[in-house]
């Protein structure tokens, strides 16, 4: 049961995490399964690109059925931890032991439902932002809004640029509200928006859909009217929300129950 990495290490520079595991004591739920293998990941003994076992050894390694350790792998997909890539098996991503620690003070060991516990709350940051920058803003925020809109529209198939100046807008609107708890809530979460984001990028209709949702936030903002501001936001959150429900695999669902 050996660890194969994707980069260049030799056999034997880092541990095998299969034989590093032990049983799982008791029944596992998925968040438990995850949180044994992110106290793992997050020793920082696994390099960034290496393969993780395959779902049975790390069945076999913890004493858990395979669903467990797919629904587990799955959140932790989620959270930009590692990749999945069908066909090919698990992967550490690289920056992962930066994100780490982020991840866990969340307590981001989860399930679908536990992401959606954090998009509610994003749901309710976000328009409590978007309503403060609507009475808060000056001519020149709604200029750095509609500049951070127009690099989402010219971004064309530049993935990255797309979801760099769409992070940015909301970013943005934080700013504009001039609340710098928010602010900083909101930029504590940047990266793990970055991962939903490019799990619904290639979803049908969301950056036509992204964009109009963007123009909606930004026309309130400039008409300095709070409630549409809030209304906007929030089918937005919507919106995004069912973009991300629609990215999740089946193993993921069934982690949430």
């Amino acid at each position: 049961m050996t660890v194969t990495s994707q980069s260049s290490h030799a056999a034997g520079s880092q541990p095998d995490l299969a034989q590093l595991l032990r049983p799982v004591v008791r029944e596992s739920s998925v968040s438990e399964v995850a949180k044994r293998l992110l106290d793992h990941l997050s020793a920082g003994d696994i390099k960034p690109g290496t393969r993780l076992p395959a779902e049975r050894q790390l069945a076999e390694a913890l004493g858990v059925a395979r669903s467990s350790v797919r629904g587990a792998l799955s959140a932790l997909d989620v959270l930009g931890i590692i990749e999945i890539r069908p066909g090919s098996g698990s992967y550490v991503r690289e920056g992962t032991s930066e994100f780490l620690p982020r991840a866990i003070n969340w307590g981001l060991m989860l399930g679908q439902r536990r992401t959606q516990d954090l998009v509610e709350v994003r749901t309710y940051m976000e328009g409590v932002s978007a309503r403060l920058a609507a009475e808060r803003s000056t001519d020149e925020d709604v200029a750095r809004l509609e500049e951070h809109l127009r690099h989402m529209r010219e971004a064309g198939s530049d993935v990255k640029a797309f979801i760099d100046a769409d992070i940015a807008f909301h970013l943005e609107c934080a700013t504009i509200a001039r609340n710098t708890v928010l602010s900083d809530i909101l930029h504590s979460i940047r990266a793990l928006l970055q991962v939903w984001m490019e799990r619904v990028s290639d979803i049908e209709g969301t950056v036509s859909g992204t964009l109009c949702e963007h123009d909606a936030v930004l026309k309130a903002i400039r008409d300095r009217d709070p409630e549409a501001a809030d209304r906007a936001m929030a089918e937005h959150m919507r919106m995004a929300s069912a973009r991300l429900r629609e990215s999740m695999n089946p193993a993921d669902a069934e982690g949430s129950h």
